[in-house]
């Protein structure tokens, strides 16, 4: 095969993804920045288009009551302020649970590796829906840990787990623990062992070699994973929604009140124009950090 024929497939393999992006990622956040500057108007469009033609012809006007209204309304801001704030703590305990699992996977023997990773994915097998009712059923008040916990005399009445923000807490944990789970055990996985049999021929303490050695070379797994967590927990809404219940309001269930019930297309996509400029200040910080640690 010739050089030419080979940099005409790899023209062709680049270009196949990038019309995809273009198509589904670029054009639809043109669209819903042109619908976030129309009109709400009630019809079969919920909204006035952005650009009028007449006579005279082309009217462009356009509308930043969308926008405004999010920066006026504390009822918008509570339900950013509440969805980052379970973010970051569902993040947090993510990363608690998922590093520990890690880096025991990594240690076990290749057919133990190969299990445990089964394991690890083996949920994706399932729908989300089924797996979040699994947790209703584990959460609610005569639910199977409300009744665990009765049985063991360790409390005298059902604990109200079910509808609060430690139950859409637990749910993004559990639904995103393989997405923290898998980088932080490939960059684990690439650490030499001859560094850390180096380090304790020289007297380093286990305790030190972890935290001086073996923690920082995992660091590109660890933000990764942080980032493919946080990153959909912010937009999340069957979490929420379902093991959250009415009161506790976040951006996903806002966004799709706006969409489907209050038909308001034009804040609805204000909403997640504004969702997307949260996201891509962590994108950008990541995409610093795998340059500088590259």
């Amino acid at each position: 095969m010739s050089i030419n024929t080979l940099e005409r497939y790899k023209k062709l393999i680049i270009t196949i993804p990038f019309l995809w992006i273009s198509v589904f990622i670029i054009l639809a956040v043109i669209l819903l920045s042109l619908i976030s500057l129309s009109s709400l108007e009630f019809g079969v469009t919920p909204y006035k288009l952005l650009f009028q033609f007449k006579d005279d012809g082309l009217e462009i006007k356009p509308d930043f009551g969308s926008y405004l209204m999010i920066f006026k309304d504390n009822f918008y801001l509570k339900a950013f302020i509440n969805s980052l704030k379970l973010a970051f703590i569902a993040t947090f305990f993510t990363l608690i649970i998922a590093y520990p699992m890690a880096y025991s996977i990594s240690k076990a023997n290749e057919n133990l590796r190969i299990f445990f990773l089964i394991l690890i994915i083996t949920p994706f097998w399932t729908s989300l829906l089924i797996r979040v009712y699994g947790w209703i059923s584990i959460l609610k008040n005569n639910g199977l840990l409300n009744q665990f916990l009765l049985m063991s005399g360790i409390i005298d009445e059902p604990l109200h787990l079910l509808n609060t923000q430690f139950a859409i807490i637990i749910g993004i944990v559990y639904t995103y623990l393989p997405f923290m789970v898998l980088p932080i055990y490939s960059s684990l996985l690439k650490i030499k062992p001859n560094i850390i049999e180096a380090a304790a021929d020289l007297g380093a303490k286990p305790f030190s070699i972890f935290w001086q050695i073996i923690f920082p070379l995992s660091l590109p797994g660890v933000i990764m994973g942080l980032f493919l967590v946080f990153i959909p927990s912010i937009g999340e809404f069957v979490v929420p929604d379902l093991l959250g219940g009415a009161k506790i309001i976040t951006i996903g269930k806002l966004l799709w009140t706006e969409f489907f019930m209050n038909r308001d297309w034009p804040m609805a996509s204000a909403i997640t124009i504004l969702i997307i400029f949260i996201v891509v200040i962590p994108i950008k910080l990541l995409h610093r950090f795998i340059n500088n640690n590259g």
